[in-house]
């Protein structure tokens, strides 16, 4: 890859919460978000809990917040979306923000102001804050769709699998250097695999079979939970057969499932994405891959 770098710093991908699904357990992961800055623009991609401390552990300062994409109406991928804007607000957001979400996501924002009205009046006339209100703007996300395309930046939007929900979308950033998939919440889903044709990085998600079965073992629903997995979500060498077939350059395994059970390693996940003859790496908090390759 070539080119030059973005100005303040080389474009990289950041897996700020890397697990499946909304609880949190003591020393595991966060639920699902990503940072992607490519070609001088900020783009969050998800909101699961603890999104904006894992933000700022990335060094992003948050009132220089840019662009949020959310891939699906599930908790663990837009729950802190409100409390994200929020906070980047009370540090000092003045400029206006552009989130691209499916239907329901301007239901979930206009809930979260009306929650949060008496504090974000008492700001305004108390701090001398702009209106919260007025700098945020909800655009509806819809398959086929070729955003940002007036910049150096192209994102196109696919629906995928992902029963029962319907409004589920797999994302691809691109400009002339890099191109970065993410495959959202999504079943063995085929036609992601022409999607994310020669992509640099696809950052798809990946269960365990093996792992299922424990979930469903420790939890009260398993049945139900069982159903549910084993319809909606990849297996990892699913997950390979889909990055194989693009021909993609790196595969990055995450909203792992599971991501925080005692007695899956780092070896387990690699053998069973054997299929893909590219570079897989195992998605964790913080986990950093700039353009040029490096990562952390």
């Amino acid at each position: 890859m070539s080119g030059e770098d973005k100005p303040g710093g080389e474009d990289r991908l950041v897996i700020l919460g890397s697990k499946g699904g909304p609880a949190i357990r003591p020393g595991g992961p966060s639920p699902t978000s990503s940072l992607l800055e490519i070609a001088g623009r900020r783009c969050v991609v998800d909101c699961g809990l603890g999104v904006t401390r894992a933000l700022v552990d990335a060094g992003v300062v948050l009132k220089e917040l840019d662009l949020v994409f959310i891939t699906h109406m599930h908790s663990d991928h837009v729950l802190e979306l409100g409390p994200l804007l929020h906070t980047a607000w009370t540090t000092g957001l003045a400029k206006p923000v552009t989130v691209y979400g499916p239907e329901g996501l301007e239901d979930y924002w206009s809930g979260f102001l009306a929650s949060m009205r008496y504090d974000i009046d008492l700001r305004i006339a108390d701090e001398g804050r702009p209106d919260l209100r007025a700098l945020v703007t909800i655009h509806p996300l819809r398959e086929g769709a070729v955003l940002l395309g007036e910049g150096a930046v192209t994102v196109s939007v696919l629906r995928v699998d992902h029963p029962p929900v319907t409004d589920c979308f797999a994302l691809r950033f691109e400009t002339a250097d890099w191109s970065v998939v993410f495959s959202a919440d999504t079943a063995f889903f085929p036609p992601l695999a022409d999607f994310a044709r020669d992509c640099d990085l696809l950052v798809h998600e990946a269960m365990l079979e093996r792992g299922v079965e424990k979930i469903v073992e420790i939890t009260g629903n398993g049945a139900r939970l069982r159903e549910h997995l084993l319809a909606s979500h990849t297996m990892a060498p699913d997950a390979a057969r889909i990055a194989e077939t693009a021909g993609a350059r790196t595969l990055v395994l995450n909203h792992l499932i599971p991501a925080d059970l005692p007695g899956f390693g780092k070896e387990e996940w690699l053998e069973a994405a054997g299929a893909f003859g590219g570079e897989t790496i195992v998605g964790h908090d913080g986990l950093t891959i700039t353009r040029t390759g490096s990562r952390s």
